[in-house]
């Protein structure tokens, strides 16, 4: 039996490109709730949401793996009332094998912040829920738009 993977093993083949998940987690995590008491008041109208989302990647020390965190904030006023704001970067330790360098930075910021979206998605969630609101339930995110838009704004700013 060989250790190389292939299609029947469910791992990778030996000198193909892949990605591997090694570690994910939550690195920061706040709710502040300044009106917990009147929070949710019959009739009220929905609370709007303004809600920011960033990705950044470093390399780790081994030379090898690389930290990604997606970082996602959610304020949510009604009129001049501040309801919560919440900040959650969930990050993951990603390992890349046989990828060519210049498919790295767009696997960092597209492919990793993918993967990691969905347990953001379901803390956010949560966390809200617990503080009194309906959980905060985030569309899903185009990464790969984010990250052309990162490029053109890098392009437009001089020595970028």
């Amino acid at each position: 039996m060989s250790n190389s993977g292939g299609p029947d093993s469910g791992q990778p083949v030996q000198d193909t490109p892949h990605l591997r998940v090694l570690a994910q987690y939550v690195k920061d995590l706040s709710f502040e709730n300044p009106t917990a008491a009147d929070g949710i008041r019959a009739g009220e109208a929905a609370p709007a949401i303004d809600m920011g989302i960033d990705v950044n990647a470093r390399p780790l020390q081994d030379g090898d793996s690389y930290e990604v965190d997606l970082r996602i904030g959610a304020k949510a006023m009604r009129g001049e009332d501040v309801m919560f704001i919440t900040e959650l970067v969930y990050s993951g330790v990603f390992q890349f094998v046989n990828v060519p360098a210049e498919d790295v930075e767009p696997l960092l910021l597209i492919e990793c912040p993918r993967l990691l979206f969905p347990f953001s998605r379901r803390l956010l969630a949560e966390v809200t829920r617990e503080g009194g609101y309906p959980p905060l339930l985030i569309d899903p995110i185009d990464f790969a738009a984010l990250y052309r838009a990162q490029l053109r704004d890098r392009q437009a700013t001089p020595g970028g």
